[in-house]
């Protein structure tokens, strides 16, 4: 008899922290400033799609997700996700990120997922495309099409423009505003780490708002 997969409540967690003070003016030249880190994520995104390929071939015959590959591929997410934060994705920081698929504790921002033991054989087979469906139509109104990091005409692409705006009228980023961008995005990133056969725990259809996640479970046991 099987034993059944008991899933984590959340395998993907996305946290930042909001730095102060930020540059007026700096925002208005973070794309030339991360041009380098486009060219290199453009060739990363490439290797990602050929590991997902891989992936999911080791997971149709064996359930498991080869361990290195994972890491290479959360490494990619993780990169991709820096590189947003300090740019048009959120403006969130005025420190460059680093480039490194690893976990960078000083970086503001972050991003773990969880390696799974055994993934579903049968999942593999539908949950990139025909499952994900519904997420991708509303990651695609967020993003706009395009890939996360670039300025698009997405809804994130036209809030980051906002706090842009109010941070060189004002010095100040809206915290409203930066929490609804960081649920915005972290949403993304569950979609992400799905579509790439990395979880199969569904990505709820919610908004987690601001800069960290708590977990409701760890937050009820407290006193």
């Amino acid at each position: 008899m099987t034993t059944p997969m008991k899933l984590p409540d959340r395998p993907v967690r996305v946290s930042a922290h909001l730095d102060a003070p930020l540059s007026r003016w700096l925002w208005l030249v973070k794309w030339l400033l991360a041009v380098p880190h486009y060219v290199v994520l453009f060739f990363l995104w490439i290797a990602f799609t050929v590991v997902s390929v891989i992936a999911f071939f080791a997971i149709l015959f064996t359930e498991r997700y080869p361990r290195p590959l994972f890491d290479f591929n959360v490494g990619v997410l993780r990169w991709s996700w820096r590189v947003a934060y300090y740019s048009y994705g959120a403006l969130g920081t005025d420190r460059y990120p680093p480039f490194s698929l690893g976990e960078e504790p000083n970086c503001p921002a972050r991003l773990d997922i969880v390696y799974p033991e055994r993934l579903s054989r049968g999942l593999v087979l539908v949950k990139w495309w025909l499952l994900a469906i519904p997420q991708y139509i509303i990651v695609g109104f967020f993003l706009g099409g395009s890939h996360l990091g670039w300025w698009d005409c997405g809804l994130v692409g036209a809030l980051t423009l906002f706090a842009g705006v109010a941070l060189a009228f004002t010095s100040q980023y809206p915290k409203d505003l930066y929490n609804l961008i960081m649920g915005l995005i972290r949403w993304v990133l569950r979609v992400a780490a799905y579509a790439a056969l990395m979880t199969d725990v569904y990505p709820p259809f919610r908004l987690d708002m601001g800069g960290s996640e708590e977990n409701p479970a760890e937050t009820r046991r407290q006193p």
